[in-house]
């Protein structure tokens, strides 16, 4: 090979590679936030997902990017483990589309289309369009680079060194291994195919051979999911570690059945005899069809296998019994009567859980150095507001019951205190924040101040606890309690507020320290406003 054809190749090599990232990004675009709309809808329905893998992978042109997006929806709580390995399966199968395409002649064409695309993606105003514009655009850097690709490398085909370095790949191993590591470093499982389907058609690489390869690239492919699992919680390295899983199975169980029935090989090539382009592609493609449908019924204990390889810690358990309904998982199932009670209940839980961050918030601000109690408010937080979702789509459902009006009264001010506990939680997570600010920041607050934050976080904290009792046991006769210790907190924030100004008149305090001073002040007092809605929700109407 001269230095031009070694130039020719590596530049087809990077054209076909950006023209892959350009299609993706065109397609991505093009379909807006829908494509993470579609991910949110996956149910527990193990096909549905696996379908919705495939349509996703279609669409943005790379298994690795919706395995990312599923690895982040599983890291922020919007999909389990269960959900998330059947668009992964489903992803390894839209991927093969890619080679597919390829596997058409299309070089001819490539000058034509790049023009097509070129003008929608620079001269047309509609966005749409220009998105569109830069779909076609990447598709005919595809086929040029391939183009570049094939042309460059024609000539190694007379190369006795370069044939006796492919001839290692005839060992079954030695391909699968060669097929690893060249996906991983492509980060890409239908660009090296493609490459790979490249090199078979100029009579580089015999079809077994590719097929060997195609296996291994399978597995090279989950490299970049692995890498992007560094950076998320334990569940979304857990979600790449179950696509490492199903791959090594999907290679095992594929080499295992094309060595006992050799026959299965001789089939795919005679669905497109003399086109060993196409028969790369179709090997890809059904061999992926192959082993979803294989291990989609064993999805579950590739779920239970990675959370054995990496296990719940203590706090990830507690957090998986609490982000949980309790009372109102069938609630929509009962008599009106019991399942009003069951609506009670499961608000009050997450009331207490609530009103409990919120003293593990001050207690924290006080003591900023306890990383312990940072972590549990986090994941308490977290539980808050998954309450909030799944409470208040309760309620919605409970709606369909034969409810008495004063029930339906109710009910309507029950999704009033959902909201006004996940408000308290949120200010909890605002007074952590100030703790971590003291500490980062090396603000300073004068003990006289500390102290006054102390006695108003108590005063908000037995608001908080009189109007819980006020609402669980409709005790309106500890409504005024309730409203003399709200007022009693409003006097605080007013008086606090003016005292510390005062001392920054005399440089008691820190301007930062100041600010967070007022802050705090701020959040507890609107914890107690929080409070006295809760106290009042209840309440009968008037007339």
């Amino acid at each position: 090979m001269t230095l031009y054809e070694a130039l020719s190749m590596t530049g087809g090599l990077g054209l076909f590679l950006y023209g892959m990232t350009v299609m993706s990004s065109g397609l991505k675009a093009a379909a807006g936030d829908r494509l993470r709309t579609i991910l949110e809808k996956v149910t527990s329905n193990r096909i549905m997902a696996v379908l919705i893998g495939i349509l996703i992978t279609i669409l943005v042109q790379s298994s690795s990017a919706t395995d990312m997006m599923v690895i982040g929806f599983v890291n922020s709580g919007l999909m389990n483990l269960f959900q998330a390995v059947g668009v992964i399966m489903g992803a390894n199968i839209g991927t093969t589309v890619t080679a597919q395409i390829t596997a058409f002649n299309l070089t001819a064409f490539a000058p034509l289309i790049l023009f097509i695309g070129a003008v929608l993606a620079l001269f047309m105003k509609k966005q749409v369009v220009k998105h569109i514009g830069s779909v076609i655009l990447g598709f005919g850097m595809l086929f040029v680079g391939i183009g570049m690709i094939k042309a460059s490398i024609s000539s190694l085909s007379d190369d006795p060194k370069f044939i006796g370095l492919l001839s290692a790949l005839d060992h079954p191993a030695a391909a699968v291994l060669f097929g690893v590591a060249f996906t991983a470093l492509l980060q890409s499982s239908s660009s090296s195919t493609v490459i790979f389907q490249a090199f078979a058609m100029q009579g580089l690489l015999t079809y077994h051979q590719c097929v060997y390869l195609v296996i291994g690239a399978a597995i090279g492919s989950v490299t970049p999911n692995l890498l992007a699992s560094l950076t998320t919680d334990r569940n979304g390295k857990r979600t790449a570690l179950l696509n490492l899983i199903f791959n090594l199975c999907r290679a095992a169980l594929l080499i295992l059945v094309i060595n006992l029935v050799p026959a299965i090989l001789t089939g795919i090539q005679s669905l497109s005899p003399g086109d060993i382009g196409r028969q790369v592609a179709n090997t890809h493609t059904l061999f992926a069809i192959f082993a979803v449908l294989a291990l989609l019924p064993f999805s579950g204990w590739i779920v239970k296998l990675s959370q054995k390889l990496l296990p719940p810690l203590p706090s990830e358990q507690r957090a998986m019994e609490e982000q949980k309904l309790v009372y109102l998982v069938n609630a929509e199932k009962n008599v009106p009567a019991v399942a009003m009670k069951q609506a009670l209940l499961e608000v009050n839980r997450m009331g207490k859980l609530a009103r409990g961050n919120l003293a593990d918030a001050l207690d924290f601000f006080f003591d900023p150095t306890n990383a312990e109690l940072h972590q549990k408010i986090v994941e308490t937080e977290e539980t808050i507001d998954f309450l909030n979702h799944a409470i208040e789509d309760k309620l919605v459902d409970l709606r369909a019951l034969a409810l008495p009006d004063r029930d339906v009264f109710r009910l309507s001010r029950m999704v009033l205190v959902v909201s006004n506990f996940e408000r308290i939680g949120d200010h909890a997570e605002n007074i952590m924040e100030f703790g971590d600010r003291m500490t980062k920041e090396k603000a300073v607050i004068s003990e006289i101040a500390m102290q006054e934050l102390r006695t108003m976080g108590d005063a908000v904290l037995e608001t908080i606890d009189v109007s819980m009792v006020v609402f669980e046991e409709e005790r309106f006769d500890l409504l005024p309690k309730a409203e003399e210790l709200e007022q009693r907190v409003d006097d605080m924030q007013t008086e606090y507020i003016q005292n510390h100004v005062d001392r920054l008149m005399h440089d008691s305090c820190d301007p930062l320290g100041g600010v967070i001073f007022t802050d705090m002040c701020t959040d507890l007092e609107r914890c107690s406003d929080q409070g006295i809605n809760i106290a009042t929700a209840l309440l009968p109407p008037r007339g």
